[in-house]
């Protein structure tokens, strides 16, 4: 457990604003050092073959200005591709998502570190609006991150491939969720979240993901 747990504190998280096409919008951001060096880690987030290891299947025109689909309804375009740095996408979910464009993108920002390493900065933008946002708050996206990123340095630490359902079933998988939750409540709170939202958005977020841990 204690490996999985250490994940937590790889990465730093916060919760800031900015601006989409469909307006305003708020961002969940994780940051974090990888020990593996740019190339690799650049071609861990964009081969297919190495994508659906920790992320999920993905198919279409993988390329700028093509568009793609995971296996499990998230979809988008690729705005920007520009290797091995910088990667954005529109990201949206479900067969009615295309009906509201301009309301999510991803963004990936790769930096050489100290010694070969590469930090990761991943900044997820979105537009939501009652009732998503006051249930859940930044939490709602942000543990599916934690849990993302977890299968990631497990791909390039030891070449594992993730088993995400049998993580969040797990008895040290369903605390992670519990203790991501609570981080992304931290974050909130240091972004100007009130104490009682953020605390009653941070349990519901461990209920979502994983109904018996809380």
């Amino acid at each position: 457990m204690k490996d999985i747990l250490d994940e937590l504190t790889a990465t730093q998280r916060a919760m800031g604003e900015g601006s989409l096409p469909a307006g305003d919008a708020y961002t969940i951001e994780l940051r974090r050092t990888y020990h593996a060096d740019v190339d690799d880690v650049w071609d861990a987030i964009t081969n297919p073959e190495r994508l659906r290891r920790w992320l999920k299947a993905v198919t279409g025109d993988l390329r700028l200005g093509g568009k793609f689909e995971l296996d499990g309804g998230e979809h988008g375009e690729i705005l920007v591709c520009d290797p091995p740095h910088l990667l954005t996408v529109t990201w949206l979910y479900g067969p009615d998502a295309d009906k509201w464009p301009g309301t999510s993108e991803v963004r990936v920002r790769l930096s050489p570190g100290q010694a070969g390493d590469t930090e990761l900065e991943l900044i997820h933008a979105a537009f939501v609006g009652e009732p998503l946002f006051p249930t859940y708050g930044p939490g709602a996206g942000g543990v599916g991150w934690d849990l993302l990123l977890l299968g990631l340095t497990r791909l390039l630490v030891d070449g594992e491939t993730a088993d995400h359902a049998a993580i969040e079933k797990s008895p040290e998988g369903r605390e992670f969720i519990r203790r991501s939750a609570a981080a992304w409540g931290e974050a909130h709170l240091a972004a100007g979240g009130e104490p009682a939202q953020v605390e009653a958005a941070a349990a519901a977020t461990a209920k979502f993901y994983a109904p018996d841990s809380v």
